[in-house]
């Protein structure tokens, strides 16, 4: 109820401990909602519907019970690494030389990244912490340790925040960053758990989807998404997003956590074409297929956004969901080849150089997984509209 979604990862006795744990002794990592000028901000949103954030789409929820069913009793095995992950270990002075063109992306892990774009460092989704949760004795727990140690960032121009989820915005990694100058981008909303926090309003810039924060000559956009919001039982009382990073020279569209919709085609038409898509790819199952695309919907969207290269993420770092830990970047790499697409893999710690041919040599093991044909993960109101070249 607390992590990704209210759907999975639990049994109900612990769900009803940790609601009982937070309810009778309050949790801060769970943070608080808008209120005050705030709240009447997000009151006047387009996307606000009377009590909360709607969605670009409808969307199906699964019954809960026979998710659960499927997390203890489904006969797939690999759901965590069995021996430890290669890990390209960073300090600051791996920073220090600039991107010889101008772009340079670093994966740090599940949906962190450090973003090097024309002269500006954006940090997104910052999550350091052990677990993606607000206790630190349960939850999805990390499969690597961080590539680079908080102490070791370099200077930051931004930390860019796609929404409020565990695996997305982790209270300890905020505390450490707060201690910094820099600037928090992020969707309407979310702002009044970094508030909450301790990080002054003066550092918190909250958009709403299509707006833009100027960072120099950098512009960020906050894009549409088809997704949830919520830390505890509230959803959906913050915005949630994707981002779009746009220089003078260069273009990067980062997915956020979203499902498939016709919103990705339009985000492509009035901000791309891009450089580099950075598109979510793991946590997927056919029964919340209308919160998160899936490999092959992946691949399709990075095609409709207009992307030149798509590096996937959200995936090899948690685990979020009853599919083997390495199915997202296999099934990814096997419908990019088929669509003619180039797909960079990094190992957590390194850096993808667009236009250097650079060549990502396989750094996780061969372990069963299912492929498209044997889990076909499709958002409702797109069936049968996937690329064939996607899904084999």
């Amino acid at each position: 109820m607390f992590l990704k979604s209210r759907w999975f990862k639990f049994s109900a006795l612990a769900v009803i401990a940790a609601v009982s744990a937070v309810a009778f002794s309050g949790c801060t990592a769970i943070g608080t909602t808008p209120e005050g000028a705030r709240l009447d901000r997000v009151e006047k949103s387009a996307q606000w519907a009377g009590d909360h954030f709607r969605d670009v789409m409808s969307r199906n929820e699964p019954d809960i019970w026979p998710v659960f069913k499927d997390y203890f009793f489904d006969s797939t095995q690999n759901r965590v690494p069995t021996e430890a992950l290669p890990v390209r270990d960073l300090t600051a002075a791996d920073f220090a030389t600039p991107p010889k063109d101008g772009l340079r992306i670093t994966w740090l892990g599940h949906s962190t990244l450090l973003v090097e774009i024309d002269g500006y460092r954006v940090l997104v989704d910052p999550v350091w912490g052990e677990r993606a949760s607000p206790f630190s004795w349960i939850g999805p727990k990390r499969f690597h340790r961080p590539p680079l140690a908080l102490k070791d960032l370099p200077k930051l121009d931004a930390v860019v925040i796609s929404h409020d989820h565990y695996d997305h915005l982790d209270y300890p990694t905020i505390l450490e960053l707060a201690k910094t100058d820099v600037k928090f981008i992020m969707p309407l909303g979310v702002g009044s758990h970094l508030e909450y926090w301790g990080v002054p309003a003066g550092r918190i810039v909250e958009l709403e989807w299509w707006d833009t924060h100027q960072v120099g000559d950098l512009k960020l956009v906050a894009t549409p998404a088809r997704h949830f919001s919520g830390r505890a039982l509230n959803r959906n009382q913050t915005l949630w997003s994707g981002w779009a990073f746009v220089s003078a020279e260069h273009r990067i569209w980062y997915s956020g956590d979203t499902a498939m919709f016709d919103g990705i085609q339009e985000i492509g038409d009035r901000l791309g074409p891009f450089d580099v898509t950075i598109i979510e790819t793991g946590a997927y199952n056919q029964r919340w297929a209308d919160v998160h695309l899936g490999p092959e919907q992946a691949v399709q969207a990075h095609r409709m956004a207009g992307g030149k290269l798509m590096i996937p993420v959200h995936w090899g770092t948690f685990e979020l969901a009853l599919h083997s830990w390495t199915a997202p970047i296999e099934r990814t790499v096997e419908a990019a080849k088929k669509c003619g697409i180039e797909v960079a893999s990094p190992q957590p710690g390194g850096s993808v150089v667009p236009g250097s041919g650079q060549e990502f040599a396989r750094w996780w093991p061969t372990v069963p997984y299912r492929n498209a044909r044997e889990e076909q993960i499709v958002s409702s109101g797109f069936e049968n509209r996937v690329a064939t070249c996607a899904t084999g």
